[in-house]
């Protein structure tokens, strides 16, 4: 069966973030090097031509993704050290059309080295989660269940089951970070319409591919069939990664 293509929703950005974006930009550059002060809120919002509330909500996104330092009655500089702060998505470049190719090629690049390590690592015990999100997510197959009994949550737990399996702690918490950002889209996999279009019997053919490869104890199967899973889930959302449109990108039968 072919694949179904669904139309990505590219969500407008708010004023905030694109004041956010055109600072961050200038921060990047070097036009407003480390520790300089930014222009006051009045002058920025003359420069941009929005409200003092824009620019305030601006400036506290790039106080969160660690650009921008605020010193009392002294205005914001940018920070010595860029970026010391929580990584997150959904923020700046990541909020334009591009995000959710940029998601799946950051998930290829940590989920494909993770199912790589936990074929040579697995233990017993990782590998039974592994066995067990995947049993979860052939009952949902079988009786195409939705929700949170359903296969989308399974889905979620097989993923950070193969990260824990990789004996990474640092792995396993930023492929958990990763899958709680992305948990929404694995919906249409297992939703009603996932099952009669055949997404989440083509998605699971791919996990048993995937668990099979680290059972065997084969990181190059299990890292090729992590790429092909995550390259064709990505094309099941009508999301083409640039330079992967032509690798491990056929379809399960």
């Amino acid at each position: 069966m072919p694949s179904v293509r669904f139309r990505q929703i590219i969500r407008p950005q708010r004023l905030s973030d694109e004041v956010g974006t055109a600072l961050e930009k200038r921060i990047r550059s070097g036009e407003l090097g480390p520790g300089a002060r930014l222009p006051s809120e009045a002058q920025l919002a003359g420069q941009f031509a929005v409200s003092r509330a824009v620019i305030r909500e601006a400036i506290a996104r790039l106080k969160a993704d660690g650009l921008v330092d605020s010193r009392q009655g002294a205005g914001a500089f940018v920070a010595t050290r860029l970026g010391a702060a929580t990584f997150r998505m959904g923020a700046g470049p990541l909020a334009g059309p591009r995000s959710a190719a940029d998601v799946f090629e950051l998930r290829l690049i940590v989920e494909a080295a993770a199912a790589e390590r936990a074929a040579v690592r697995h233990t017993p015990e990782t590998l039974a989660a592994i066995g067990a999100a995947l049993a979860t997510m052939e009952a949902a197959l079988a009786g195409h269940t939705e929700g949170n009994g359903g296969g989308a949550v399974a889905d979620d737990a097989f993923h950070c089951a193969i990260a824990a399996a990789s004996g990474n702690p640092l792995i396993r918490r930023f492929v958990e970070f990763v899958s709680q950002e992305f948990s929404g889209s694995r919906e249409p996999t297992w939703n009603r319409e996932g099952h009669s279009e055949g997404l989440a019997r083509m998605s699971q053919g791919e996990h048993r591919r995937l668990f099979e490869a680290i059972a065997a104890g084969d990181p190059a199967a299990a890292r090729q069939a992590a790429e092909q899973h995550l390259i064709n889930a990505a094309r099941r959302l009508g999301v083409v990664m640039p330079g992967l449109a032509g690798a491990h990108n056929e379809e399960s039968n």
